[in-house]
């Protein structure tokens, strides 16, 4: 297959949840230029939409539809639209998040609510949208994580800010989302699915010049993600050009922990 087409993914419907957020929509965007039909559901179905019309602006084949993570029956009626109004799906972005922990001595009722929206929800939202790739003969799930799962924080980061610690509840689900990816893969074994996670580093979104200079000065290329960084991954990722990776997390934090 020519390399062009490999990479390319017109006819395909996709689905990223937090497509109205930072790297949410950077993951819209790649998936929707490289040919997919691309829905973004979160809670916000206003944001939502402004994307969608940002992007349909551009000729870009992309839709709203809302869908909160947390709540089962709001996950099945996501499920029965994109039946309904697509037909099918080919690519689940699992990218929403919820971070109700603002840090260390945050209430624990603050990190049970993380957990019901990015453990169990996500677990319900990933084997509801793995069905319907399941039934339209295969496709490819990616998780979203953080390098976060996979170190605990440089608190160095954080020194001269007013920034404080990072919460618990990020770094335990992050990392739980690592070991979920492979189970996922295992589970839909023989079914033409595959599954994996992107861990990224941070992405530059205006941070406090101390945080930017404590961050900036460890990673080798010197700076952070910026907006297209994430985009080929993603669609290495979703089409044919990374159609034998599978179970995998890939670390893109421009070397910081190499």
């Amino acid at each position: 297959m020519h390399i062009n087409d490999l990479f390319n993914l017109t006819g395909k419907v996709s689905l990223v949840t937090g497509g109205a957020g930072n790297y949410g929509k950077c993951i819209v965007e790649g998936l929707a230029e490289a040919g997919s039909t691309v829905i973004t559901a979160s809670r916000n179905l206003a944001a939502g939409q402004e994307v969608a019309n940002q992007f349909q602006e551009r000729g870009l084949d992309v839709f709203a539809l809302p869908v909160d993570q947390g709540d089962p029956a709001s996950v099945q009626n996501l499920k029965t639209q994109i039946q309904l109004q697509f037909g099918k799906l080919d690519v689940f972005v699992n990218n929403a998040v919820s971070r109700p922990m603002k840090g260390y001595d945050a209430p624990l009722s603050d990190f049970a609510e993380s957990m019901r929206v990015n453990a169990t929800g996500s677990m319900d939202i990933l084997r509801e949208m793995a069905d319907l790739i399941v039934e339209n003969g295969g496709g490819s799930i990616i998780n979203i994580g953080s390098m976060m799962g996979m170190f605990g924080p440089d608190l160095s980061n954080y020194e001269g800010t007013t920034m404080g610690n990072p919460p618990p509840d990020y770094f335990f689900h992050n990392a739980g989302l690592l070991n979920l990816t492979k189970y996922m893969a295992q589970i839909l074994a023989g079914k033409n699915v595959r599954v994996n996670c992107v861990s990224p580093g941070g992405l530059f979104n205006h941070q406090p010049e101390r945080f930017l200079e404590n961050y900036t000065k460890k990673v080798p290329l010197r700076r952070m993600a910026n907006q297209d960084d994430i985009k080929g991954l993603i669609v290495l990722l979703a089409s044919e050009a990374g159609a034998y990776i599978n179970g995998e997390n890939i670390l893109m934090d421009g070397g910081l922990n190499a």
